[in-house]
């Protein structure tokens, strides 16, 4: 089962993202993002796809413009994540036959982005709007629509995010942080992918 569960790998190095990523498989998370402000972010992207592009489902996140979907394209990357709701990135995206996660935080921004053709909704920074918002948000917004709660958001939280209306959730430095070897990312990981299960069952 792949899970909507989203690794977001800041900082990460082009030496350590292959090790990271397949590390993030193995404890069953296949969803990966590398923001663009990490170093050398489209090697990591690029070397990723090359090693797990049949397991995993990998891309980038702090993506700003057109060119910089483009980019990502040409890395091999599959998903195009946001801090914001710019509806010219989103089209591109979408033109690009990527997936797309604009980040949004009030409904002007999710029904704008959803027009444009966003494939979900990365409501950030989750824990500033808190449950409160989520459950204002989906009542109005289409039925089926995709939200993922990203930002401050860990393991224990789920449960409740879920209930109120969540699909999944990005996940940071609960997962990773500059730094941490593989082992210790394997380790955070198994203990997400136990949260996430503890929720839904």
């Amino acid at each position: 089962m792949s899970r909507p569960l989203i690794a977001i790998l800041r900082g990460v190095t082009p030496p350590e993202a292959v090790p990271v990523a397949t590390r993030l498989v193995s404890a069953g998370i296949d969803r990966i993002e590398v923001p663009l402000n990490s170093p050398d972010a489209l090697d990591s992207i690029a070397a990723m796809v090359e090693a797990l592009g049949d397991s995993a489902l990998i891309g980038a996140g702090t993506v700003l413009t057109r060119d910089e979907v483009r980019d990502v394209k040409a890395a091999g990357g599959q998903i195009i994540v946001s801090p914001n709701a710019d509806t010219d990135v989103i089209r591109e995206t979408r033109a690009q036959n990527m997936l797309s996660f604009p980040g949004v935080f009030s409904p002007t921004e999710c029904f704008a982005a959803l027009g444009a053709g966003a494939t979900g909704l990365k409501l950030f920074p989750a824990s500033v709007g808190g449950l409160g918002l989520l459950k204002a948000l989906v009542p109005v917004l289409p039925k089926g629509t995709d939200i993922y709660a990203v930002g401050g958001i860990d393991g224990p939280d789920f449960a409740a995010w879920l209930a109120a209306g969540a699909k999944g959730f990005g996940l940071g430095s609960s997962l990773y942080a500059p730094g941490d070897t593989d082992e210790q990312v394997y380790l955070k990981a198994l203990s997400i992918v136990r949260y996430y299960g503890a929720a839904i069952s």
